[in-house]
């Protein structure tokens, strides 16, 4: 199965957003990709966390969802992508992933759970953390894809969690924000969670000024498969389970564990 990493920079024009992605998903199309992920808040995003994001929510079935559908259906493959989705609270929203299938359909969505309210930032004052459920999980051509989103990338116990409800690659749609060392602590992260669950990992962020860009995709033995810098671009991967098999075989560091997660 292919994975397109689809590197965009959102502004508050959702219009201008859905245009970007729809040339990304060109790109991405053309490279053979079944699955194409977009980044944290592809729908909505302004510098600094506001009550705008609040203003601008929108509910899954939404316009905005509504008119990625079309771009899933009328490309056949499935799409991830972020968005700000109404929440019960008037004053603060979810920070949300909606996955959508080659038909369009909705076949999964996860509010993020770790909100980040770190580096001076307070994610926490508009938006909702999401329940802790059960981890969110879709498949894609008999791969079973995890969802993320961002700062939960620092918290090994979610990834984890995933991983045992079957994932074979974990994804991580992101705004990761720029500042010191924030782009060594990006790419570090991927590499631990790809190692330490030996599985396949991906994370696109947001295009600088507004995120570090920076997508990276790596293997379950820690190989860089993919890597984009700062531009608005699309780069794939391939997720094959029997390398997964092969490095669990000789690194069965899941097998030899003595804690679990509950």
């Amino acid at each position: 199965m292919r994975i397109a990493l689809c590197q965009m920079l959102t502004t508050e024009d959702k219009e201008a957003n859905l245009a970007q992605m729809a040339r990304l998903a060109e790109v991405a199309v053309a490279r053979g990709a079944d699955l194409l992920v977009f980044p944290e808040f592809a729908m909505f995003e302004l510098p600094a966390m506001s009550r705008d994001f609040v203003a601008a929510a929108e509910p899954l079935d939404g316009p905005f969802a509504g008119q990625v559908a079309q771009l899933a259906e009328e490309h056949g493959v499935a799409i991830v992508f972020g968005l700000v989705e109404t929440s019960p609270d008037p004053d603060r929203a979810y920070n949300s992933l909606l996955v959508l299938d080659a038909d369009g359909q909705r076949v999964a969505a996860y509010r993020k759970q770790h909100l980040y309210d770190a580096f001076g930032y307070r994610e926490s004052e508009f938006i909702c953390p999401g329940d802790l459920d059960a981890p969110e999980t879709f498949e894609v051509d008999g791969v079973t894809v995890g969802l993320l989103t961002c700062y939960d990338l620092r918290f090994p116990e979610a990834a984890r969690r995933v991983v045992d409800a079957g994932a074979d690659v974990v994804l991580y749609p992101a705004s990761w924000v720029p500042g010191p060392r924030k782009e060594y602590h990006w790419k570090t992260l991927l590499l631990a969670r790809a190692i330490e669950n030996t599985v396949f990992v991906a994370g696109v962020s947001q295009a600088p000024p507004m995120g570090i860009g920076s997508a990276v995709a790596v293997d379950p033995m820690g190989t860089v498969l993919a890597e984009l810098a700062e531009a608005v671009d699309v780069t794939v991967f391939d997720v094959d389970t029997a390398r997964t098999g092969v490095v669990r075989a000789s690194n069965p560091s899941l097998a030899n564990r003595r804690y679990r997660i509950a």
